[in-house]
């Protein structure tokens, strides 16, 4: 009880600070390979107390040579996630109003592209990630982290276009890559009408909880798919329903 006593809610405030840094910064750093320098970061500590505590002087003084350098190494090795945390910070929400203004101004661009693709049937694959990460599938493509504008997927999806092969991926209001490969979905249920386009985007929604609209190139129609429900010839007032339901509806139930 007097250890309680002896706590200030400063104290409390301060935890909570570091715990939050210190969660933000091993969600950055999670999947990356700055993973592993941690992990070999922790081990030069771990073998910096253990040869303290043996005795054995040489190595401790290697170490202590090696780790006054330690600041300059961190910021070295860390670069890119540290430039993606900065990012990040810049990119803060701290007014929700205007944040989802532009969500919806981003979905509104997508919905009229892909209409706009559908009506001179040019065959388009458009991934919109949620909460899993799709890196692994972003790596695999072209990175561009571009504002998301119905002439940019236009023209990546001409077929004169070098990238238009392939998925474009979407993370919030930036098309984050395109010419994406993405797994296609075996299942013997799914309609034998489908092609690689469509089976490629399906397929994905069969591993991650990403939304994906899929527009035929045969056919000019659009279809939508999550998780295990695909809507065929989807017109642009389903398409809008679709994408506010799963974004917008689904932000509202989490507050």
């Amino acid at each position: 009880m007097k250890i309680l006593s002896l706590i200030r809610w400063q104290d409390i405030l301060d935890i909570l600070i570091v715990t939050v840094i210190i969660y933000r910064v091993l969600l950055i750093i999670k999947g990356t390979k700055a993973v592993q320098m941690l992990i070999g970061i922790g081990l030069l500590f771990a073998a910096l107390i253990f040869s303290k505590y043996v005795g054995l002087y040489t190595i401790d003084w290697i170490i202590q040579s090696l780790w006054a350098q330690i600041v300059l190494a961190l910021i070295i090795l860390f670069q890119p996630e540290i430039r993606k945390a900065l990012a990040q910070m810049g990119e803060a929400r701290f007014l929700p109003s205007f944040a989802s203004a532009e969500e919806l101004r981003s979905l509104e661009e997508i919905i009229r592209a892909a209409v706009a693709l559908a009506n001179r049937k040019i065959g388009a694959l458009i991934v919109l990630e949620k909460e899993t990460n799709l890196k692994d599938f972003i790596e695999m493509g072209t990175q561009l982290d571009a504002k998301v504008t119905r002439e940019l997927l236009l023209s990546i999806f001409h077929p004169s276009s070098p990238i238009h092969d392939g998925a474009i991926i979407i993370r919030g209001n930036r098309v984050v890559a395109a010419g994406c490969f993405l797994p296609l979905a075996l299942s013997t249920d799914i309609s034998k009408a489908f092609g690689t386009r469509h089976r490629a985007g399906i397929g994905l929604t069969e591993e991650t909880d990403a939304v994906v609209i899929i527009v035929s190139e045969e056919t000019g129609n659009i279809t939508t798919a999550v998780g295990s429900r695909i809507e065929k010839n989807v017109d642009m007032g389903s398409l809008r329903d679709f994408l506010t339901e799963h974004f917008f509806s689904a932000k509202e139930k989490k507050r």
